[in-house]
């Protein structure tokens, strides 16, 4: 946990000078700001996909002790119908599919958000030290 307290006059010296931040460092900084809330947004995205995706197959899992004959309600939009039980689960494994491509472009993104992110860090860091903090 960080807490705030005043350097000692050793970390002082290893940070040495202040150094002067030019406008291109603060579009820098920017720049990993804005990626870093996007970054935030996706996650929550992802987790609420991988949440779906396992809701749907424990269902899935729910439905291979239904009866073949039987109808379930399956929900489209807002509405509910009664399907037969082998439809349901052509739809439901149909919605996994498409939510894995969801998940497989999400990630995608984030990993290339990452990359640019460990870009900045590293120039941002080489620039300035322990001057700047950009750990969340």
């Amino acid at each position: 946990m960080l807490s705030k307290r005043m350097l000692s006059r050793e970390e002082e010296a290893q940070i040495g000078e202040e150094k002067e931040v030019r406008r291109e460092d603060q579009e820098k900084i920017n720049r990993f700001s804005r990626l870093h809330s996007r970054e935030k947004g996706l996650d929550e995205q992802l987790k609420a996909r991988e949440k779906e995706k396992e809701d749907l197959e424990e269902i899935s899992t729910e439905l291979e002790l239904a009866d073949e004959d039987e109808k379930v309600p399956y929900r489209i939009g807002d509405s509910f119908f009664s399907l037969p039980v082998s439809e349901v689960q052509g739809l439901l494994s149909s919605s996994v599919e498409k939510i894995d491509t969801n998940v497989g472009s999400l990630e995608a993104k984030l990993g290339e958000l990452r990359d640019e992110m460990q870009e900045l860090k590293t120039a941002l860091y080489g620039r300035f030290g322990r001057s700047i903090n950009l750990e969340a």
